[in-house]
This record gives C-alpha cells, sequence and structure tokens, in this order.
C-alpha cells in the first residue's frame, strides 16, 4: 500500500498550489493522514493532519491559515491546498497515513507514505 501524490511544481512567492494523494486499497477515514514537508537539508516536519472518523484537523504554526487539509472518502483522495505560499514552503511534500487516531510527528511514525511530490517556491 503506497499513496501516490501529485500537483506539486514551481510557483511563485505568494502563488497557490493544490497537492492530492491517492491511496487505493486505504479505507480513509479509518487513518489519520498528514502531509509532511522535507525542506532541502532539512528533516521532516508535519505540516497538516486529519484525524480519524471525526476528521479533526490540526496545523503547525507555519502554516496555519495558509494551508488547508481535506479528504474525499468516495475518491480515496486526499488534498493539501496551499495557498501564500513563501520559499520557505519549499521542499518534497508526502502524505502519509496511520491507523490511528491521530499523526505522528515525524513520517517515520506514520504507517504508509508517498514517493512525495516537489514544491519549489521561487521567483
Amino acid at each position: 500500500l503506497q499513496p501516490v501524490e501529485s500537483g506539486g511544481g514551481l510557483v511563485q512567492p505568494g502563488g497557490s498550489l493544490r497537492l492530492s494523494c491517492e491511496a487505493p486499497g486505504l479505507i480513509l477515514d479509518r487513518h489519520a493522514i498528514g502531509w509532511f514537508h522535507q525542506g532541502p537539508g532539512k528533516d521532516d516536519e508535519g505540516v497538516a493532519c486529519i484525524s480519524a472518523r471525526i476528521s479533526t484537523t490540526h496545523y503547525a504554526d507555519s502554516v496555519r491559515g495558509r494551508f488547508t487539509i481535506s479528504r474525499d472518502d468516495a475518491k480515496n483522495t486526499v488534498f493539501l491546498q496551499m495557498t501564500s505560499l513563501t520559499p520557505a514552503d519549499t521542499g518534497v511534500y508526502y502524505c502519509a497515513f496511520k491507523a490511528d487516531w491521530g499523526c505522528s510527528e515525524r513520517l517515520s511514525g506514520m504507517d504508509y507514505w508517498g514517493k512525495g511530490t516537489l514544491v519549489t517556491v521561487s521567483s
């Protein structure tokens, strides 16, 4: 079971992107789902999480108010809407799933994750 991320690319500062993550074979509402960001030369960090079942959302301080995580259970797809992007948002974004209520702080604490999609914010 490996999720597949898409939607990354080059965007100017202040721009927006929507990342998608398809997860065939996974029942989304039975998993906590997170998006993790790994900047160049840095460790990964969780930026957004949607909890299992009750779908409460949690965001890192660095993205709160700019990023929105959502999921479409019928399509088995998770989204990360990113707005007001800055160069600090540059990096690889991974979606990850955990058969638990909430997300882990690090990608390695999740059960499944994809290969990531690269986002570059630059003028």
